[in-house]
């Protein structure tokens, strides 16, 4: 992408419409639409320094010869894109749109790229890369809900305070290398009681803002996780291995969960909730055990994962074929458990292998279950779900450098270390609020958006 070149592009929804929308962006903004774009007053388009709207006629290749439209104009220093700026608001018929955007290119401007409004935008420092994925999670929200969360990362709140704690990194930086091109001189540019309280100030601050974005991220709700299966195959051990303690109660007798039972945990940063589902049985010998059954498969049906669980240590019964043999819903994970006792099941269907006990197969199924939710999201709640984890790993590293930092403090092994490990965190924090990016993040991002923002 060329940020010098002139970039055009329909930028109202498909199909027909009252109004359509072409915008340009670039530094020949004015130059393009001069020679195609009449006001109704005449006036110059060149001398115009502040937003200004014009209505007047646009030259077109069509029998009609002249669109009517009102020309919105913004100077570089106004704009989205800190570059001159115009919007053509003409009637919403495609051909029109498509004949006015062929007079602007053919005047100078080129079709731009998906995303290369924003891309500009955010490479003019208007955006960072977190609010720059929350304009497409605002464009291709379908909910409420999905547009309330897309809003909120919009609104920022935390580019501010990641920018001041990268300069007081970069400042404690310069100290300390500093501190070693004048090694060999009389000369203090911090000590180590400063060096120590400020790596400690800024871990209190990474940490900080760590949480401010998973609070954020719990506003999209947690992922359900229903644990399915015949009684007595070890869901609720399952479930309590996952949580890390004691959920469910555990019991050799069989149907022991008669309703279903919960646990928040995270996995990769996404919030989840794990349901330990009543155990599904062939018939329902009482009104208690049909309506346990009922609520297994409104748990079920309702859960972004299921987790169907079969007992490794004997066959597995009529049922348990049923499921395996029809088509597997979407989400939808096999586990085998109690792979420490005597081994009865050979599944002929892909399978993770766990033992609650042991722990075995604990982290890889973690892992399904986190591939699974991404894979399962829609587009647009993927923006905002995906910048959450991207942006909690690099907080998490950056406080995981500065933490070394601290401990080679401590521990006087060098101020080449303190340096280099100050480094790391400072990009992992440029990359949050687009100081430090690359061309694979900046590709991945922007190629998602529509031809136009």
């Amino acid at each position: 992408m060329n940020v010098d070149e002139t970039i055009a592009a329909i930028a109202s929804a498909p199909g027909g419409a009252m109004r359509g929308i072409i915008r340009l962006s670039g530094p020949d903004v004015i130059g393009c639409l001069s020679g195609c774009f009449q006001s109704d007053d005449c006036r110059d388009l060149t001398g115009l320094d502040r937003p200004t709207v014009l209505a007047g006629l646009l030259q077109v290749s069509l029998p009609i010869g002249e669109l009517p439209c009102d020309l919105y104009l913004w100077p570089g220093s106004r704009s989205y894109t800190r570059q001159p700026t115009a919007e053509l608001h003409t009637i919403g018929s495609p051909p029109l749109l498509e004949s006015a955007l062929a007079t602007v290119c053919a005047a100078g401007a080129r079709v731009a790229e998906p995303g290369e409004f924003t891309m500009r935008a955010f490479l003019a420092g208007r955006l960072d890369l977190t609010q720059a994925e929350a304009v497409l999670g605002v464009i291709d929200a379908h909910s409420e809900r999905e547009l309330d969360v897309a809003l909120s990362q919009l609104a920022g709140g935390l580019a501010g305070p990641l920018t001041r704690l990268r300069n007081e990194l970069l400042d404690l930086l310069a100290d300390v290398e500093a501190g070693l091109d004048f090694v060999e001189e009389d000369i203090e540019f911090i000590s180590a009681e400063q060096l120590d309280g400020q790596l400690r100030d800024a871990a209190e601050q990474v940490n900080r803002l760590a949480d401010q974005m998973t609070s954020r991220g719990e506003s999209t709700g947690s992922f359900r996780i229903a644990l399915i299966g015949w009684p007595n195959v070890g869901k609720s051990s399952l479930m309590n291995a996952l949580a890390g303690h004691r959920a469910a109660i555990v019991a050799e007798t069989a149907g022991t969960t008669r309703d279903y039972l919960t646990a928040d945990i995270e996995i990769d940063g996404l919030k989840c909730r794990l349901i330990d589902t009543a155990g599904v049985a062939a018939e329902n010998e009482s009104e208690i055990a049909a309506k346990a059954q009922a609520s297994t498969a409104l748990q079920s049906r309702q859960a972004h994962v299921q987790l169907l669980c079969i007992d490794a240590t004997r066959r597995i019964n009529a049922w348990e074929c049923e499921e395996l043999e029809r088509q597997q819903p979407e989400g939808r994970i096999l586990v085998l458990t109690k792979t420490d006792g005597v081994r009865s099941t050979d599944l002929h269907f892909p399978a993770i292998e766990t033992s609650s006990h042991t722990g075995q197969g604990l982290a890889k199924l973690r892992q399904a279950i986190s591939q699974r939710i991404v894979d399962g999201l829609s587009e647009e709640t993927s923006v905002v779900a995906g910048t959450a984890i991207r942006c909690r790993e690099s907080l998490r590293l950056a406080s995981s450098a500065i933490a070394r930092a601290w401990q080679a403090v401590s521990d006087r092994i060098g101020d080449e270390i303190v340096a280099a490990e100050i480094r790391v965190a400072l990009d992992e924090v440029g990359k949050v609020v687009g100081a430090v990016y690359t061309d694979d993040i900046l590709d991945r991002i922007f190629s998602r958006f529509c031809i136009g923002k």
